[in-house]
């Protein structure tokens, strides 16, 4: 205590007796135990008179715990009745004018009356004596204080090694519980109650209670301790090698300016003219990449989102010049044929440019394979003059494909729909979603709902990545779906889109697409020059008919190119300057013909009727084989066809016995026979109502024993009552049948409707025959001239025949 001068030291004190007056200094905080030594500051007037009195009459002075240490002017009754009695060892005055007190406690009294009040407290008193047991409960009880204040005292830091020993040399069990709970952090009211208890076992016990339980607190407190410090041990190490690796770099010229990175990042932030919230978002997350450590790993999926962040078009949209003369120009200068198709997308433009800020309408192309619908979409983007940028969508299984994943991922990132968008670099390009139809749905979610809220112009205004975690404006951008087929979309992502159909080409079609585009591209491709090579209309004509099938130009193009690299290769050995392919060496090229007309010699013997199909790559010639066999009237189906088509196969069979007579059959022939049905290519799985006739016309031929005229085909879903029941397909079907040297098709009335959509050269090698009945398609195939449609019996056979029909009916019902 500095600058401190003492006014007195007094001596020794007068010992008290039995009903003595002394002096009594209120305690707010501080409950002194007997032989310790404290230093007292004396605040109030009464405790500064009672000091005062105790030095001058040579007196011990009382010291008492007030109750409620907020107490400022305590009373007698504020006091507890049990305290210390002290000798003041010192009584000092400090230069800034307080008081202070240096008390020894001696022993415990009680007070039994208070004298007064004023000037100071003063009350008679009765010293209280301790029993002093000694005995072995005494003993182990202090053994084990000792041994646990050794302990604790090695818990806690800068401990003088004079306590521990002090501690250890005390013989007094009572003195040493007093000097322990003297030294512990407990609260004031502890330590009064162990003033108050006489009993020194029961004193030790609670002592040991105290104590233990400060034992246990600082034990856990150095645990804690020693965790953070190996903790923060590990990190001060990890930056100073940090450090040293920096400066390193720094004297290899190999280091970079991270604080020039984050300006340059703050500076594209600014700069990306984000929305206000998404801005605001990526400043904080640039605050928290400032205050992380570069060696984090959390630096790393900050530093890759907010790049994301910048990166993305936020605000950058392409001017569209929509000029829909030009438009056509483009459509028709990539494209040959698809009229409609064509006509529609310059409606597609021609709102658009009255309606810039409209939504725009989602258009799906579908169509097989090879027709040109990834094209359409790259003509599209050309004629409004903006980026064009594909996703291909097959196979997709996880919806993370479309939304992306979530930054708590090790190596997340945003969707193919973001990603697009990035790479385009701009908010309203061009987006193709190639193979919309082959989305699978897995147990990572569904793709093809994830597409839902980007394809519905009510919802794509605020699109939300999951990588991202902001809203995205895709309303702007022009979407485009492509599928082959229609039936695997979900109705609900259907719904979202404007479905335009692109059917196969006919071959008039195919040889006008390979003299423009094809030949030319694969001339480029295989380096050889206009004037190098030819390939006459001859030989792309025979390639379209006995080399390919099908409904695009995709094989045309390989078989083209198959024909220019054997060019290439004679000239690259010198043996000529120029080939010129005609009709003639297309077999020597590519070998035998892959693909015949064969209906004539399918169709040459009763029982095989020519149907119709349509596939995902265009439509396609069947034939439906007919066989009767002993038996007991079973119905044999093969050739791998779906429920639909056995059913159909079924009505047939349940239509020509029904109608027996009438078809001029007999109807004893299936009493003993099985029918069996079979429909070739058996490897190729079949479905559908529309070979309903082909099936009773090969039944009704096998039965009557007449083949069908080599040169018809035929299609529609047929009825018990015998009507014929439209289909679809009909443009792909004409095509197929027009390319197979099919004459006559034998149509469902009802499918007059599609009439226009078939094309003029279709339509110029086919004779078309629209039939309501089957008896009419009967006629037609058999070559009959009606006679077997007429649905009275003339001639005496005839009458014959109907009256064997009635017996049979008969004996069929008994």
């Amino acid at each position: 205590m500095a600058d401190i001068h003492i006014d007195s030291t007094p001596g020794g004190s007068a010992p008290v007796e039995p009903g003595d007056v002394i002096p009594i200094i209120a305690m707010r905080n501080v409950a002194l135990l007997p032989g310790i030594v404290v230093p007292i500051t004396l605040g109030r007037e009464e405790s500064l008179n009672a000091a005062q009195e105790a030095v001058r009459s040579g007196r011990k002075v009382g010291l008492l715990l007030q109750h409620d240490a907020a107490i400022e002017k305590p009373t007698a009754h504020d006091l507890n009745q049990v305290g210390v009695l002290a000798t003041v060892v010192r009584y000092v005055t400090a230069p800034d004018g307080t008081h202070h007190l240096v008390a020894q406690g001696e022993g415990r009294f009680r007070v039994t009356e208070f004298a007064h009040e004023k000037p100071y407290f003063a009350a008679r008193v009765e010293t209280l004596a301790e029993t002093n047991n000694t005995g072995p409960q005494i003993e182990a009880r202090a053994e084990v204080l000792k041994q646990r204040a050794i302990e604790a005292l090695s818990l806690l830091p800068q401990v003088p090694a004079e306590l521990a020993r002090t501690i250890q040399s005390i013989e007094s069990p009572s003195r040493l519980a007093d000097l322990i709970v003297s030294f512990m952090d407990v609260k004031p009211q502890d330590k009064q109650e162990m003033l108050e208890t006489l009993d020194l076992q029961e004193r030790l016990d609670k002592v040991l209670k105290l104590l233990s339980n400060r034992l246990e607190v600082l034990k856990i407190s150095r645990d804690i301790s020693e965790q953070t410090q190996n903790a923060l041990g590990e990190r001060q190490r990890e930056a100073v090698l940090r450090e040293q690796l920096r400066q390193l770099q720094k004297e290899l010229g190999e280091t970079e300016d991270s604080e020039g990175d984050l300006a340059e990042l703050q500076k594209s932030i600014e700069q990306a003219a984000m929305p206000a919230e998404v801005a605001e978002h990526a400043r904080k997350e640039l605050k928290r990449l400032q205050r992380m450590n570069e060696a984090s790993p959390e630096h790393g999926m900050v530093r890759t989102y907010l790049d994301w962040l910048v990166a993305l078009p936020w605000a950058k949209a392409d001017v569209e010049d929509i000029d829909i003369e030009r438009a056509r120009r483009i459509l028709d200068e990539d494209h040959y044929g698809l009229d409609k198709v064509k006509r529609r997308i310059l409606e597609y433009l021609a709102v658009r440019k009255l309606n810039p800020q409209g939504r725009s309408p989602i258009l799906c192309f579908v169509g097989p394979p090879g027709v040109g619908k990834t094209s359409l979409g790259q003509s599209i983007a050309r004629a409004l003059g903006l980026k064009f940028q594909r996703a291909s969508l097959g196979g997709v299984h996880d919806e993370a494909e479309i939304r992306g994943h979530r930054r708590t991922y090790i190596g997340a990132l945003p969707g193919n729909i973001i990603q697009g968008l990035r790479k385009a670099g701009t908010r309203n390009p061009v987006f193709m979603l190639d193979e919309i139809d082959k989305l699978n749905a897995s147990y990572q979610g569904d793709p093809a709902s994830a597409l839902l809220e980007v394809l519905d112009p009510e919802q794509n205004a605020t699109f939300r990545d999951n990588y991202i975690a902001q809203p995205f404006d895709l309303s702007r951008v022009l979407f485009i779906a492509t599928a082959n087929v229609l039936e695997t979309i979900p109705g609900p992502l259907r719904d979202r889109m404007e479905i335009i159909q692109l059917t196969g080409y006919t071959e008039e079609e195919k040889l006008q697409i390979a003299r423009r585009y094809l030949v030319q591209r694969q001339m480029k491709a295989n380096g050889l020059q206009p004037a190098q090579a030819e390939v006459t209309d001859a030989a792309l004509q025979r390639l379209i008919h006995e080399y390919t099938r099908e409904a695009g130009c995709r094989n045309l193009e390989r078989e083209i190119g198959a024909l220019l690299r054997h060019a290439a290769m004679r000239i690259a050995e010198g043996k000529v300057t120029t080939v010129r392919i005609d009709e003639a060496d297309v077999p020597e090229i590519l070998g035998p013909t892959r693909f015949e007309n064969d209906v004539a010699q399918r169709t040459s013997v009763p029982g095989v009727a020519t149907g119709l199909a349509w596939t995902p790559v265009g439509g396609d010639i069947l034939f439906v084989e007919s066989a009767r066999l002993p038996g007991n009237g079973k119905l044999i189906l093969t050739g791998q066809l779906g429920d639909v088509m056995k059913e159909s196969a079924q009505a047939a069979l349940s239509l020509v016995k029904a109608q027996a007579v009438e078809f001029g059959i007999d109807p004893t022939q299936f009493d003993h026979s099985d029918i069996h049905v079979h429909v070739p290519a058996g490897a190729i799985p079949k479905d559908g109502p529309s070979a309903g006739v082909a099936m009773f016309i090969s039944l009704a031929s096998l039965l009557r024993g007449k083949a069908v005229r080599p040169d018809v085909a035929m299609t529609g879903e047929i009825s018990l009552r015998g009507l014929v029941l439209p289909v679809g397909g009909i443009k792909e079907k004409m095509i197929a049948a027009a390319r197979a040297g099919i004459h006559k098709v034998i149509l469902p009335a009802r499918n007059r409707r599609d009439l226009d959509d078939i094309p003029q050269s279709a339509k110029a090698l086919l004779e078309f025959v629209w039939v309501e009945h089957v008896s009419e398609a009967l006629a037609v195939a058999l070559g009959t001239g009606g006679g077997a449609a007429e649905k009275t019996a003339t001639s005496k056979d005839d009458r014959e025949r109907q009256k064997e029909a009635d017996e049979h009916r008969e004996r069929s019902v008994a």
